[in-house]
């Protein structure tokens, strides 16, 4: 981890400077020094605590970041391989009840090339198959379309199994039915003869395993090649690997189900581990104990960051986050908290010593290293929480990152189903028969064959069949929600256009997402094919189309990938922002999302994310743009992009994060020694900058610690403040709200909040202030006299000191006109408008 041990070394090295320092003034000069010893002290144990503290978080949030990315991109691997899988359970379970496939097998047609030709033209569609089978009851091959790999017969278990079963056979192994291959995935399932119902042979679907594996792998591979991939069975063995050179299938590996970070080793290679089950998708479990499994080598785990996600960021975004770091990260909030008391803890060291800088030599040199070690120790406080606030905002961005990839992706080989489906059905003899003539055909049949489809995929709201002139003729779930029926309704003309127009089998269209009334009036796709007359595939006798239940699928997706991130919202839009889904209630399905153009133009297959306002939150958004899967959206000539987003909020716009930005950006240079400048307190109200003589100030307190107590009629009063002195309360001062006096409303007290205590002619007050910043010495010719105004007897702001070159104006405040301004109580427009002289 070389951004921490760069942190740890400096860290290590001012810790060291301060304990010199404070060796140096016990030795040389133990008398002039007492009265800052108990500051460097203080300063001393704040910065052990602080050091171990910062080193520890950065450790943990840099390991966090690796385990929560490939713990991403393992339940990636698993989802898709589940959600796949589970289309295929349901395709053999309808192909296996195919009649044509079925009277061939029972023997009642005896003509293979019909059979073969239908097979082929399934496997033209639905293109995650190898391989299509149909056996008779003792294994012979009756039909296979993998003419590279002939089987004549098989006495493989899984045929008397599935002869057995009601349901599909998912076997994974090596098996006599695909020969040469280290192992199958085939689904099986009993034929029934169509006049007995007695089985009478098997159909098996052969998953192209191997090729599905690969592209999961790939599209990962674009973006991290420090890690590697896997699918694991339930032995821990790999059936499929990202880099098969690197961990070959079959190989035992270590597993970390728990998640917890720990280091596994393998072949004498230490590694980061994340593996994750299957959680199911539709009641269908996966294949029994697969995992999803991504390994890193512990040296190459923290190298992959691509530049700085918070220099990326708005200033004040940048700043409001940082303000809710309690609840996104507890560890960030408690370091910025210690090191603001450490930098008040030298702030104070400095004004304490003023005016002893021109006494001893041995003094003066102690002071100066203060002054010098105190403004190295601001620059690597600031630079290593900065370290600490990248890491956790890069782990959240990436992870949004992956999250909206998986939403696409899921999408896309969702859809990719769908397109299949229409086509396929289309290809149903009894539906081609039954519209070529409508006279005769039996549309309780029909009815039924549709309702038996919709059973089997449960992803659609209805199916429905319809002629010539797009009447519908027939439907599955035929009632609407509203009491009437689909039945004797007519699609849309430009859809019946576009599918009587539709030039072959392999051809079909999706409607545009838009509220449908085959969808109950609510948004979706409908995919259509063309159904051809059986003894002429080029006349056009209707149409089938399949409704997408938009509405829920989209919803299990957008919730099944973000389960287990809570405070996080998904979302599908289109491209100009359109939402399609979403699990924001506060989103509305229909209306328009506002997105930055770089998300609405974002490329095909691309991701991006980014910190951002949107209603009214700070939040991490990701975003990535759906690609297509194998030839859907890709080749088949159809387009149609939708954007995933994941919206993680991490609190409330905070009203003063640009003033805090703009004084993390400001900056004094000291141009004097303390022996012939003026030594200035500055301080901060809102973003600008102000100065007192650093003589009448004793000392800055935690406005944390501020009783709100009532002071009479005395305006601008916030409270009373304690002060201390070795544990003790040693008195009370009154705190008036300098904001509130100047800017005529009150400040809000934050973390950065702070109070000077100012004395003068004996007198003490406290003034709340946004936040410190230093004590500077300043030459003469920098302070000038301020400019003043007609008919003032006494003016606030008396000089002005040109910092930076004349760059930076600096606002000095007279302490004894404050002071006698806040007691008076006098708030009248006149003397406001003398502050803003």
């Amino acid at each position: 981890m070389r951004d921490v041990l760069r942190c740890e070394n400096s860290l290590r090295e001012l810790n060291l400077m301060w304990r010199l320092i404070e060796s140096s003034a016990k030795m040389n000069c133990p008398e002039e020094a007492h009265s800052i010893l108990p500051m460097m002290a203080a300063t001393r144990a704040g910065f052990q605590r602080l050091e171990r503290d910062l080193v520890s978080s950065l450790v943990h949030e840099s390991i966090s970041e690796v385990m929560a990315e490939i713990g991403t991109s393992a339940r990636h691997v698993i989802d898709i391989v589940v959600r796949n899988l589970y289309e295929r359970t349901a395709d053999v379970g309808f192909l296996a009840t195919d009649q044509e496939l079925c009277r061939f097998v029972a023997g009642q047609d005896t003509e293979p090339a019909p059979v073969l030709e239908r097979l082929r033209e399934y496997r033209n569609k639905y293109t995650v198959y190898d391989e299509i089978m149909l056996l008779d009851r003792h294994g012979t091959v009756l039909a296979q379309i993998d003419e590279d790999s002939p089987v004549e017969g098989s006495l493989d278990p899984l045929i008397a199994q599935t002869l057995q079963h009601h349901g599909y056979v998912e076997t994974f192994r090596p098996t006599g039915l695909r020969p040469g291959k280290e192992h199958a995935l085939i689904y099986s399932h009993r034929m029934l003869d169509p006049h007995t119902g007695e089985p009478v042979g098997v159909l098996c679907l052969s998953f192209a395993f191997q090729g599905e594996m690969e592209g999961i792998f790939q599209s990962r591979a674009k973006e991290d090649r420090r890690s590697i991939a896997l699918l694991l069975d339930g032995e821990h063995r790999v059936i499929a690997s990202g880099d098969p050179l690197w961990i070959p299938v079959g190989a035992p590996v270590p597993v970390n189900q728990q998640g917890a970070p720990q280091l596994l080793v393998r072949s004498g290679r230490t590694y980061l581990v994340q593996t994750v089950a299957s959680q199911g998708y539709q009641g269908y479990p996966g294949p029994p104990g697969w995992k999803g499994q991504v390994m890193v080598p512990i040296e190459l785990a923290f190298s992959g960051k691509q530049g700085r996600a918070i220099d990326s960021l708005e200033p004040a975004i940048a700043q409001g986050l940082l303000a809710h770091a309690q609840s996104f990260c507890p560890p960030l909030h408690e370091i910025v908290t210690a090191a603001d008391t450490i930098r008040r803890v030298v702030w104070n060291g400095q004004v304490m010593t003023v005016g002893e800088r021109g006494g001893q030599h041995q003094l003066k040199a102690v002071l100066e290293q203060i002054g010098e070690t105190g403004a190295r120790t601001n620059e690597v406080f600031t630079q290593s929480i900065r370290d600490l606030y990248d890491t956790v905002l890069s782990s959240r961005m990436r992870d949004s990152e992956l999250l909206t990839r998986l939403l696409v992706d899921l999408l896309d080989r969702n859809l990719y189903e769908r397109a299949n489906d229409c086509r396929w059905w289309a290809h149903t003899p009894e539906l081609r028969v039954a519209l070529a003539q409508p006279d005769t055909a039996d549309w309780q049949q029909i009815h039924q064959i549709l309702e038996h489809i919709n059973a089997l995929y449960t992803v659609y709201t209805r199916l429905v069949v319809y002629d010539r002139q797009g009447r519908i003729v027939a439907a599955s779930r035929p009632q609407s929600e509203d009491g009437s029926s689909v039945l004797g309704s007519h699609v849309d003309a430009t859809t019946l256009a576009t599918v009587l127009a539709l030039p072959d089998t392999q051809s079909y269209h999706a409607t545009p997402w838009q509220p449908s009334p085959l969808c109950d009036g609510q948004a979706t796709y409908v995919y259509h094919a063309a159904i051809r007359a059986p003894d002429d595939a080029h006349a056009v006798v209707g149409g089938i189309g399949i409704v997408f239940n938009a509405a829920t699928e989209l919803d299990a997706m957008l919730r099944g990938a973000a389960a287990g991130k809570p405070g996080t919202g998904t979302v599908f839009v289109d491209r100009q922002g359109m939402v399609l889904a979403s699990t924001d209630p506060r989103c509305t399905l229909g209306g328009t999302m506002p997105l930055p153009p770089e998300m609405l133009q974002l490329g095909r297959g691309a991701s991006l994310s980014r910190a951002m306002v949107h209603e009214g939150h700070y939040c991490i958004v990701g975003c990535s743009a759906s690609n297509g899967y194998r030839e859907f959206k890709v080749s088949d000539g159809y387009r149609d992009d939708v954007l995933a987003l994941s919206f993680e909020s991490l609190g409330a716009v905070q009203s003063g994060a640009l003033d805090a930005a703009q004084r993390q950006r400001t900056a004094l240079q000291s141009m004097a020694t303390a022996v012939d400048g003026q030594e200035m307190a500055t301080f901060f109200v809102d973003s600008a900058l102000f100065a007192l003589d650093a003589g009448s100030v004793l000392e800055a307190l935690s406005a944390s610690a501020i009783a709100p107590v009532s002071a009479g009629r005395l305006p601008h009063c916030v409270g009373a403040l304690a002060r201390k002195a070795r544990d003790s309360i040693t008195g009370y001062v009154w705190v008036f709200d300098l904001g509130h006096l100047l800017r005529g409303k009150p400040s809000e007290i934050t973390q950065e909040s702070q109070v000077i205590v100012l004395q003068h002619g004996g007198r003490r007050t406290g003034l709340l202030v946004s936040e410190l910043h230093g004590v500077t010495a300043f030459a003469r010719d920098q302070i000038i006299k301020a400019p003043a105004m007609p008919g003032q007897q006494g003016q606030l702001i008396t000089h002005l000191i040109r910092a930076n070159q004349g760059q930076t104006l600096v606002q000095c405040m007279d302490a004894g006109h404050l002071m006698a301004l806040l007691r008076s109580g006098s708030n009248n427009p006149e003397t406001l408008q003398r502050l803003a002289a």
